[in-house]
């Protein structure tokens, strides 16, 4: 963002915001700190207050080519992300008195009204068709993309539970629980 034009803390937390459409809210004390370790660095340079109190900052060379070397490699995490969901499951499984099924209910439920949210905000941003509003399309597709990514794994783990459960007490409160999952979705 300061490859765009200079600007001071608060503006680039408004602009990241409006981006993402507050998708990841940022917490200016956090926008600070990251302007403080990036000058330490020398990939930003403090440019002094204004008469209002705003501390400009610019990017330097050192941070252009940060900046490009970034958006030139792959994301690519050296170890899967942490997802909260996978390890409520897997934790549930061998947990007493867990109705494993509902949790799963529970969570397909949550991710199909999330999803209707996301098209909508698309379909507004649709409308509008607004330049700048394209990048928080971009978000948009992305969060709608991922709900449906775990709608299709959540179906895949009631599968999982189905042909897994045993002829038992506890496996068959599983299949039966399991037996007529709710699989609407808008997908649009």
């Amino acid at each position: 963002m300061l490859e765009q034009q200079q600007r001071y803390g608060f503006e680039l937390r408004e602009e990241f915001e409006r981006s993402t459409g507050s998708t990841w809210p940022l917490n200016i004390g956090q926008v600070y700190t990251t302007l403080d370790r990036l000058e330490r660095d020398g990939l930003v340079s403090d440019l002094g207050t204004d008469e209002r109190g705003h501390r400009y900052y610019a990017i330097t060379e050192a941070g252009r080519m940060e900046v490009a070397a970034w958006f030139s490699t792959p994301v690519a995490p050296s170890t899967p992300p942490r997802n909260e969901l996978a390890i409520k499951l897997a934790l549930a499984l061998g947990t007493p008195r867990v109705d494993v099924a509902a949790v799963i209910q529970t969570q397909r439920l949550s991710t199909i009204h999330a999803m209707q949210g996301y098209v909508r905000s698309r379909r507004e941003a649709d409308k509008a068709n607004k330049a700048e509003d394209f990048s928080w399309r971009l978000v948009l597709e992305s969060l709608i993309y991922s709900a449906d990514a775990e709608l299709k794994w959540l179906d895949h783990c009631e599968e999982k539970m189905l042909t897994m459960a045993k002829p038992s007490v506890a496996g068959a409160g599983i299949a039966a629980s399991v037996a007529a999952p709710a699989r609407t979705r808008e997908l649009s």
